[in-house]
């Protein structure tokens, strides 16, 4: 089965993503988005009943999303990324905020890293929690499921940042900080230059969780068909300087805490 390479491993590692082209097929993808037209009640070929700039569909979990979020190339890269077995395969993929060409600006378009962990209260997402060991979660992942150009709203990366986020946790500990109170430190970070998470359908990212990202507008003719799920962790990240096998996630956090 084909792996990533080192050089692949090595962006991970210093810029925080890696993107896999053809991770799942176009075919599963459009079965995928079949099904996903139909929970959002819109017309595909009806632009008038595209009413909001943003539907969120909760986890799906019929087979054809099972078969896009764990084909063996997956599941080879998330042993890479994440350590040999130490991740919970995907039974569903995530919620799908689906973004439509709209002249209404979306709310949801701030810079944030997702939290992993939840708070005092699980049900309320603004109050979980992330901290420097990543605890529960291994990688975000951006799955594509329709083709994303320049103009079709695609995720915005900023590149090294998961370094700038690990060092803001360290001094927190296990504790480590809530989604919310990470989100209004982001703005002291250094520069860092901004990707956007563009590809055909199929294309998967696969983010450092401490990656820092954001939504945009969508200014392109067709609707983005996007789910970003987090790959769980079986086991928590081992970042003591007794542990000299570190996966890349790890590594990642390592060197960030070093440099």
């Amino acid at each position: 089965m084909e792996q990533l390479s080192e050089k692949q491993i090595h962006s991970f590692i210093n810029d925080g993503f890696v993107k896999i082209e053809q991770a799942f097929p176009t075919n599963i993808a459009d079965e995928c988005r079949a099904i996903l037209w139909e929970q959002t009640s819109c017309k595909p070929n009806n632009p008038d009943t595209w009413t909001a700039p943003v539907i969120r569909i909760g986890e799906l979990g019929q087979a054809p999303f099972q078969q896009a979020a764990n084909t063996a190339l997956l599941h080879t890269a998330f042993n890479q990324l994440a350590g040999k077995d130490n991740w919970l395969p995907r039974t569903t993929i995530g919620s799908f905020p689906i973004r439509f060409p709209s002249a209404i600006p979306a709310t949801d378009t701030g810079w944030h890293v997702d939290a992993s962990f939840p708070g005092e209260d699980a049900t309320d997402y603004f109050k979980w929690r992330i901290n420097v060991h990543s605890r529960g979660r291994a990688l975000l992942m951006l799955f594509l499921f329709s083709d994303v150009s320049e103009q079709d709203a695609p995720t915005l990366i900023k590149v090294g940042s998961h370094a700038d986020v690990a060092r803001l946790l360290a001094p927190k500990g296990d504790h480590g900080f809530s989604c919310m109170e990470l989100a209004e430190k982001l703005d002291s970070l250094p520069a860092r230059k901004t990707i956007t998470a563009t590809g055909k359908a199929g294309t998967v990212y696969l983010c450092h969780p401490f990656i820092v990202h954001a939504a945009q507008d969508h200014h392109g003719k067709m609707p983005k068909f996007m789910a970003q799920p987090p790959l769980l962790t079986k086991h928590d990240f081992d970042i003591s300087t007794q542990n000299k096998n570190y996966c890349p996630v790890e590594m990642a956090i390592v060197n960030a805490l070093g440099s």
